[in-house]
C-alpha cells in the first residue's frame, strides 16, 4: 500500500481504501469537536468550582479541571500524530450541556446541598457526553488503524469513567442526604 512517492501511506488502516477518506474525516470532525469541548470545560469548570460548598466536590472538579488541561494536550498530541493542525470545532452538544450547569447555579440558592446536586448532575452530563465519545473514537481509531492514538484516547476515557464515578460517590455518601434535609 505505497503511495505515488513510494513511501508508506499516511494512515494505515483495516477500512476498504474507498471508506478510508470518508471515515477518517468523521474521525478528524470528532476530534475536533471534543478538543472545543475540552478547552470549553476548561473556561467553564472553575464556574462549578466557586459555586460548589462541598469542599470534596469543590475539590474533585479542581483534580477534574487539571486532567482536562492534560485532555486537552492529548488531544494536540494527537494532532500532531496524525499531522494534523490542532483546529477546534465547535461543540454545540458541550455547549448545551454547559449552558445548563449554568442554568442550575443560577436557579438554586449559594451554599446549599441542593446546588451542589446540580453541580453534580450536570458534571455528570458533561462526564457521560465524554465518555460516549471517547469511546466512541478509540474503537474508529482502532479501525483506521490509529493504535498509538487509540492508546491516548482510551488513557482519557479511563479517566472520564473514574471522574463520573466519583461523582457518584460524593452524592451518594455525602450531598443528596444532606440536600434531602434541607428546608
Amino acid at each position: 500500500m505505497e503511495n505515488q512517492t513510494g513511501s508508506e501511506p499516511k494512515f494505515r488502516t483495516k477500512t476498504s481504501a474507498h471508506a478510508e477518506p470518508a471515515l477518517m474525516e468523521l474521525f478528524l470532525d470528532s476530534i475536533r469537536d471534543i478538543y472545543w469541548a475540552e478547552n470549553h470545560l476548561v473556561k467553564t469548570l472553575p464556574k462549578m468550582i466557586s459555586a460548589a460548598s462541598s469542599a470534596e466536590l469543590a475539590t474533585a472538579i479542581d483534580n477534574h479541571l487539571t486532567e482536562t488541561k492534560e485532555h486537552v494536550s492529548r488531544l494536540e498530541a494527537i494532532f500532531d500524530l496524525l499531522n494534523e493542525k490542532a483546529i477546534a470545532k465547535k461543540c454545540d452538544a458541550m455547549e448545551g450541556i454547559a449552558k445548563e450547569g449554568e442554568g442550575i447555579i443560577e436557579s438554586t440558592d449559594e451554599g446549599t446541598a441542593t446546588r451542589d446536586v446540580g453541580i453534580i448532575l450536570a458534571s455528570q452530563k458533561v462526564e457521560h457526553y465524554e465518555i460516549a465519545t471517547y469511546g466512541g473514537l478509540t474503537q474508529l481509531a482502532k479501525t483506521l488503524g490509529l493504535d498509538d492514538v487509540a492508546e491516548i484516547l482510551y488513557l482519557t476515557l479511563t479517566e472520564e469513567k473514574k471522574a463520573d464515578e466519583l461523582l457518584t460517590e460524593i452524592a451518594e455518601n455525602d450531598v443528596n442526604y444532606k440536600a434531602s434535609e434541607e428546608a
